[in-house]
């Protein structure tokens, strides 16, 4: 399975035209694209490193043998796998082949399903190395932290450009996990005031009775130590800016304040006769809609209006789900180079979370599967998607999706293309799509 769109064809090679003509039919009649040559020499000059099929053939041919033309194979791309065909006296020179590097040998005379079968396991073998050097060089060519290629964050990153050097306050909506906090330091790193301190604050974790001290500051002197208060979250952004995370957690008296905060762009800190003016730009988040807790009585109305001057909204993962496999990508190379994993390869349980699950957790939930597959550790993705202790009828059912997912992935979504793997009409595949509740255009990514 492979969740890019990259067409896979067998190449087989014999100089026996009526063996030749028989097995291309097989395969054919298999649903696999295949190209017949007569000799090693004419097939050679098409193989390349970005050749995505494989080589099955035969042994004893005139010229270039099967064995010299797996060498020359190899020299090119180690990774293509290439399946000899052998006659009984040749087995033992295959097994030899075996450990040089050829994915498989079969013995003549040997049943049709057994080379569809052979075949099959090394396209998917091949589809699995092409994915894991896409996506190494995936990771080599991001250089904005905010991944994506989809429209939505395409406009999303031109916004950010633009705002930041607007230096006018903004909120951001967006689900937990969708990098709220990463497009705040976006902001903040191409604006003017980089130069200066971005001063982060999570409202949820400010305990009430703290809260304005750490806000406002505090001027107040302790009799004990003589020591003048804390300045505050707020003076420490000045010339800077403030974040001010989960907005819409702070207490209401909290929320008083800050009102004039921002109206005023000054501060009086607890215990000050007078207030101080402060240069600093706004950056809230918020992962509802802050509208929602106006309405509630949660939220101050005039506050609301006075952040959203301008309002970003962070699209959730699963609104762009073309963005998982370079997203995914990236967090497997940061995690690789941070736990000095290599040369791991991501199976099809993995490739088909990726494509099935909807990522609540968004980014966040993404990078921490990421490196839970880099350490090989235990993932929420379903391996096999039954249980042995369901019903037989449940366990019927979940072993036909698995088998139609399974298909969908190594079509890309292609119906015509499934039906004719399946060999069922099309009109049962729909019925069947419509009671398993799978989605073709998820496989089509």
């Amino acid at each position: 399975m492979s969740l890019y769109s990259t067409e896979q064809t067998v190449f087989f090679v014999d100089d026996d035209a009526a063996l030749r003509a028989a097995n291309v039919q097989t395969l054919e009649l298999g649903g696999l694209t295949v190209e017949a040559f007569a000799d090693a020499s004419a097939m050679l000059p098409r193989i390349a490193t970005d050749f995505s099929g494989v080589v099955v053939t035969d042994i004893r041919m005139p010229g270039m043998d099967g064995l010299e033309l797996r060498a020359a194979i190899h020299a090119i791309d180690p990774d293509i796998p290439v399946i000899l065909i052998t006659g009984h006296a040749d087995v033992a020179m295959a097994v030899r082949a075996l450990h040089d590097g050829a994915f498989d040998f079969l013995a003549k005379p040997f049943a049709s399903d057994h080379l569809l079968g052979a075949v099959r396991r090394a396209l998917a073998h091949r589809g699995l190395i092409l994915d894991n050097r896409r996506l190494t060089a995936t990771v080599a060519a991001i250089d904005s932290p905010l991944i994506g290629e989809s429209p939505a964050m395409q406009r999303l990153r031109e916004t950010i450009a633009q705002l930041a050097q607007a230096d006018i306050d903004v909120l951001i909506e967006g689900e937990t996990g969708t990098g709220k906090e990463l497009v705040a330091h976006m902001l903040h790193r191409q604006s003017r005031r980089s130069a200066a301190s971005l001063v982060a604050v999570n409202c949820a974790a400010l305990p009430h009775d703290l809260a304005e001290a750490e806000l406002f500051g505090s001027d107040l002197v302790d009799r004990a130590t003589g020591k003048r208060g804390q300045a505050g979250r707020i003076r420490s952004a000045h010339r800077g800016t403030l974040f001010l995370d989960e907005i819409d957690t702070m207490h209401a008296g909290v929320q008083a304040k800050l009102l004039r905060v921002i109206e005023e762009r000054e501060v009086q800190p607890i215990g000050a006769s007078e207030p101080e003016p402060v240069d600093l730009r706004i950056v809230a988040a918020t992962k509802i809609d802050l509208m929602d807790a106006v309405r509630a009585g949660a939220f101050r109305e005039d506050l609301y209006y006075r952040l959203h001057v301008v309002k970003l909204r962070i699209p959730a993962l699963r609104e762009r789900r073309g963005d998982i496999p370079q997203t995914f990508a990236y967090f497997l190379g940061e995690a690789a180079e941070k736990m000095g994993r290599t040369g791991f390869q991501i199976g099809d349980a993995v490739r088909r979370h990726l494509v099935e699950h909807d990522w609540p957790g968004n980014v966040r939930e993404l990078k921490n599967f990421a490196y839970s597959v880099v350490l090989d550790l235990p993932t929420d993705a379903p391996l096999a998607g039954m249980s042995d202790t369901a019903p037989l009828g449940e366990r019927i059912r979940n072993f036909e999706a698995a088998i139609i997912r399974d298909t969908l992935c190594e079509t890309h979504g292609d119906i015509a293309a499934t039906v004719v793997r399946l060999k069922i009409p099309r009109k049962t595949l729909y019925d069947k799509l419509n009671r398993h509740g799978i989605d073709p255009k998820a496989y089509r990514t």
